[in-house]
């Protein structure tokens, strides 16, 4: 049997696919205690994103939702399609939109962290406290180094 894969895009207001990702999501979420946001946190986010959805023959098998700056909001991929490439389709699709892309991942996701330190993301620094639930998370970056406006921020926190 022959798998189609196709691309499909949720613009900012749009929603279209949005009930396929939050139980994609969900899925994830109940099955490894990740992708804990709640559902008017997640709605929200996802129709203020761009949204990159993989559908294999008409079933969602991933999706990164993405701020307009870069910032990836949510990356998921099934755990039966995962090792497929699925989830660097995505991160191509987000890096060649922006030049410079970022995210969080919780500490404890050695996955999730092991996946973006593969495609070339670097750890900028660990958050303590940056979840709900208390956990800590490492902000990560794919791109173009600081620029000055980073940097100067970056040094005026010290």
């Amino acid at each position: 049997m022959s798998v189609n894969v196709e691309m499909r895009v949720d613009g900012p207001g749009d929603a279209e696919y949005g009930e396929a990702a939050w139980d994609l999501k969900e899925r994830i979420r109940i099955n490894e205690g990740l992708l804990k946001q709640r559902r008017g946190f997640f709605m929200d986010a996802y129709r203020r994103s761009t949204t990159y959805l993989l559908f294999e023959n008409e079933t969602l098998v991933a999706f990164a939702s993405t701020r307009r700056d870069g910032y990836i909001l949510f990356l998921a991929v099934a755990p039966d399609a995962r090792g497929q490439g699925y989830g660097k389709r995505l991160i191509a699709e987000v890096a060649d939109k922006h030049p410079v892309v970022t995210c969080h991942a919780r500490t404890t996701n050695t996955n999730a962290i092991d996946f973006y330190e593969r495609v070339g993301f670097t750890i900028r620094r660990r958050i303590d406290n940056y979840y709900e639930d208390g956990g800590a998370s490492y902000y990560l970056r794919l791109g173009e180094e600081a620029g000055l406006r980073e940097r100067l921020s970056e040094f005026l926190r010290r």
